[in-house]
């Protein structure tokens, strides 16, 4: 077959997906502090996020020294957010309470509020847009709850630029708008 650009063109529906029209909405668990403004401010200062993947393992059997593969399980890779840090610190101190309810930095221990998974994991949504404004693809992580939340650099010699850092989420698996 060969090039065509005018073939190319006709079968790039939308003049293709942008990766920069997307929002993310996490509401925070009661056990975060200030939860409920934080879960407010993520879609705007979510920077960075990611449509999720998944994998289907395989299970091996050998057969008279031949590897045969079979499906195995699906798991799922953690989610991460690159969050842009304004000076209320309100999304990362809901981040570290979250965490901190999880387990204590001092005594090593759960919260007693956050002791069933349901009271410390949440559901999040990161949805992407097309160049109109119309929903084209949104996916749903179920039982979700952070892993960590990275440093933020600070240096005498960054002059205009505004802090960011990133946050890792587990979760135990995801949906979509065209998936069960």
């Amino acid at each position: 077959m060969a090039f065509n650009v005018a073939e190319f063109r006709a079968n790039m529906i939308g003049d293709g997906a942008r990766p920069n029209l997307f929002q993310v909405s996490l509401t925070f668990p009661t056990i975060a502090t200030n939860g409920s403004a934080a879960g407010q401010k993520v879609s705007f200062m979510a920077k960075s996020a990611q449509l999720p993947g998944s994998t289907v393992g395989t299970v091996p059997v050998y057969y008279f020294g031949r590897e045969l593969k079979f499906a195995g399980n699906r798991t799922f890779t953690d989610w991460t957010l690159q969050i842009i840090n304004d000076e209320d610190f309100v999304i990362r101190n809901s981040l570290e309470s979250w965490m901190n309810s999880i387990n204590s930095h001092t005594t090593n221990i759960r919260n007693a509020a956050a002791v069933n998974p349901s009271s410390y994991s949440v559901d999040a949504v990161v949805t992407q847009y097309g160049k109109a404004g119309q929903e084209l693809k949104s996916y749903k992580f179920v039982g979700l709850f952070p892993l960590d939340i990275a440093a933020i650099d600070l240096d005498w010699g960054s002059n205009d630029s505004i802090e960011e850092y990133g946050v890792t989420f587990a979760f135990q698996y995801w949906e979509s708008n065209t998936t069960s």
